[in-house]
């Protein structure tokens, strides 16, 4: 290997010293309570989570643990809120100087007012590894503080307060336990439980302990059920004895940070004064770059605290709910929204966060095979519904056919940002044969000898026949044969498979069959208008504007059509996107961002980031944000979210082309759009097991450092330039 010389400079040591500041935009506040929920601000530990209100008078935190679900195997149910805790305090009346904020690297609330000449203050977070929401209040005078505590459950159970402590324990007709429990714990003052509640008399400062469980075991094997809920709690209050505010902070921080750290962005000024709300009403008429930097690392933020190992995946709202009927369940739904919440997990450094929907899908899999449902039943492999819960059940809205195959895609993702041998043997392999077996055996020969699937889809949209003609409907789920859709991800299916036999050098016989397939299968066409066609015959409305553009998977998250390696289809998808248009939900903003990144045009892509970054409410009913950033489909569906900062790191850093040596191409800024015309970014994660820091002015890189986990080659882009470069591990290219 060849010695590489390191050119060092000023700029090149300034650009990557990004640790001064809360990794690249950090904060949300504001100076008024959260008028309604959709205002309030969240915290979450993976599993145990709660919207803040930051009221002075009446605190409310409204709490979520992850599997309050109802339904079981066979019936979808929903998952469900599991309570409030409510901190009222009189004395308040009056407040002023209110700020209330929530500091994303430190996953920490803070509400700062002034009331009767003492200022208070409270911090709130919620620590994974104490398993606990934990909250203090303090003022600057001694004796200040007098409040009640009290709680209610979201499914009226009966509320107890003794001594210290506020409980309530309930049980749903799925068998499924749920227990919360609240401690008070003061300095100075006095404590007493009264009518349900704690008071708190004079107080010098006073910490609350928040808690709630249920008896649910993520394990088909224990039928779903395990421990209960109380001995769960025990365990964490008996820890907690003793235990000050200040060390459950610190560890909490500390374990936040261990993963929000690894990656920081700057994208140029920002109007940080104003509070979060104003900024965002300001966002369309002044620049601030700053906002798009803190809106991606809020996304960055939402999957800490929703999606933690050993936990259940984010769900449609993360893990943030306050509905008994919420919308579409708060499920998972498989035709691109439970897909679309892990695309930034491996490329922003989050691939521990990555593994709950790996475990998900596997036991999806361990259900969806013993079921004997005809319309779903296989030979060989498994199918899902579009809808599902936590142990396989599943609405009956609609087969998704294609949907076990691209969930396969995380698998072999999380392979190749890891380079893990072992998982790509034991776990990531066996799913994408097996699947590969279900699509060999239903694919069919169409008109023209191709392959294609006889009972095709195009999610919540498709053409039906009436009268002889073809119109197009609104949630149709007709079977449409060879529907581009289903090819596209069974191409994807068929492609990581056969490079994942190729990786394990196993089953050469497997790899040539697939091959074969895939080399048969009715792939993308143009139409008469020049689109990219969404179904079989040539039947695509121009003046159609429906928020789904299913049939551009193999742009993204596939990789069939590349403005390179295919530049007529990729054209084709640009006319397609054009006709759809810019509207649409929430998610389906988020999805054309990551589109017109792969397309290579930065500038579209931050048109419609700008597009889901409006205030929803007044005239704007459609796609966008709450007051805190949430997205809105509307409602509140946190995909938008996590798809935006997908798109982001798409316009920043590529990776998903492979050499036919196998070696990755790595396309630094792609995507970048003239509104970030300086910046810099610090741990982008890279297929191949690389890490990517990078600078740029006036559009142009300044300087890059690519660091190799594993070692190996790939194949490094900028603009039109493409060398190959070559790295032992641990070892990085530097540029310039």
């Amino acid at each position: 290997m060849k010695p590489i010389f390191i050119v060092c400079s000023w700029f090149l040591l300034a650009s990557f010293d990004l640790a001064a500041s809360p990794a690249g935009g950090g904060e949300l506040w504001y100076d008024e309570p959260a008028p309604d929920w959709n205002s309030a601000l969240p915290i979450g530990n993976g599993s145990l989570g709660a919207m803040i209100f930051g009221n002075p008078e009446r605190e409310q935190l409204q709490f979520n643990e992850q599997t309050l679900w109802t339904g079981h195997e066979t019936a979808m149910g929903a998952y469900q809120p599991f309570g409030d805790l409510w901190i009222e305090v009189p004395s308040a009346k009056g407040y002023r100087s209110l700020r209330r904020s929530l500091n994303l690297a430190e996953a920490l609330h803070r509400v700062e007012y002034e009331a009767g000449g003492v200022k208070f203050s409270r911090e709130m977070l919620s620590s994974r590894p104490d398993g606990v929401i934990a909250i203090r209040l303090a003022a600057d005078q001694a004796k200040s503080i007098s409040a009640r505590v009290r709680m209610t459950s979201a499914h009226k159970a009966v509320v107890d307060a003794e001594d210290d402590t506020i409980s309530f324990a309930g049980r749903f007709s799925n068998g499924l336990l749920h227990e919360a429990r609240a401690r008070v714990v003061s300095t100075g003052g006095q404590v007493r439980a009264s009518g349900g509640g704690i008071e708190i008399t004079g107080a010098d400062e006073v910490l609350i302990l928040l808690s709630a469980a249920t008896s649910f075991k993520n394990s088909p094997a224990a039928g779903w059920r395990g421990e209960n809920p109380g001995a769960k709690l025990d365990r964490v209050f008996k820890a907690l004895v003793g235990k000050s505010f200040e060390r459950i902070r610190q560890e909490h921080v500390a374990d936040h940070r261990r993963l929000y750290d690894r990656f920081s962005i700057d994208l140029g000024g920002g109007r940080d004064e104003l509070p979060t709300d104003e900024r965002l009403a300001a966002y369309h008429k002044t620049h601030d770059p700053g906002l798009d930097a803190l809106f991606f690392q809020y996304g960055r933020y939402l999957l800490i605290g929703s999606s933690r190992p050993g936990g259940l995946p984010a769900n449609l709202q993360g893990i943030w709910n306050k509905d008994h009927k919420p919308a579409w369940y708060s499920g998972y739904t498989t035709n691109i929204n439970v897909e679309m919440n892990y695309w930034l997990a491996e490329p922003t450094g989050l691939t521990e966060c990555h593994l709950p929907l790996l475990d998900w899908i596997e036991n999806l899999a361990t259900v969806r095979k013993k079921n004997t449902q005809p319309a779903i039943a296989a030979k060989r492999g498994w199918i899902i519904y579009s809808t599902n819960n936590p142990m396989g059940g599943n609405s009956t809205w609609g087969i998704h056919r294609p949907g076990s195959a691209w969930l396969s895609q995380h698998f072999w993702t999380h392979y190749q940002y890891t380079g893990n041998r072992e998982f790509l043997a034991k776990r990531a392999y066996p799913i994408l044969k097996e699947l590969c077996d279900y699509w060999e055996d239903y694919l069919v020969e169409g008109p023209d000898g191709r392959l294609i699937s006889p009972t095709g889809w195009s999610p919540e949209h498709g053409p039906v026949r009436k009268n002889g003609k073809v119109i197009l409907l609104e949630g149709n789920r007709d079977p449409q044969p060879g529907a581009s859709y289903d090819q596209q991800i069974v191409w994807d299916l068929f492609t990581n498979s056969i490079e994942a036999s190729r990786e394990l050098g196993i089953d050469e016989d497997f790899r040539s069959r697939i091959m074969a397939l895939r080399d048969k299968l009715a792939g993308p066409r143009i139409g008469r208008w020049g689109q990219l066609q969404e179904w079989l015959e040539d039947v695509d409305d121009p003046k159609n504007r429906h928020r789904h553009v299913s049939h551009l998977f193999a742009v993204h998250p596939g990789r069939q059509i590349t403005p390179l390696g295919t530049p007529e289809l990729a054209k084709a998808a640009r006319v397609s996107l054009d006709a759809r248009g810019d509207g649409g939900t929430g998610w389906s903003k988020a999805w054309k961002i990551n589109f017109w990144a792969r397309l290579g045009d930065g500038d579209r892509a931050h048109k419609l980031l700008q597009g889901l970054l409006l205030p929803v409410g007044g005239s704007n009913r459609g796609g966008g944000v709450y007051r805190n950033l949430f997205d809105a489909h509307p409602p509140f569906q946190i995909d938008g979210n996590f798809g935006a900062t997908a798109g982001m790191t798409e316009m920043l850093l590529q990776s998903h082309l492979r050499e036919e040596d196998g070696s990755y191409v790595i396309h630094l800024l792609p995507a970048l759009p003239s509104a970030w015309k300086s910046g810099s970014v610090k741990g982008l994660r890279a297929r191949g097991g690389l890490r990517v820091d990078l600078a740029w002015r006036d559009g142009k890189i300044t300087a890059a450092a690519i660091e190799s986990a594993k070692g190996g080659t790939f194949q490094l882009c900028i603009g039109k330039e493409k060398k190959s470069v070559t790295l032992a591990a641990g070892e990085k290219h530097l540029i310039p």
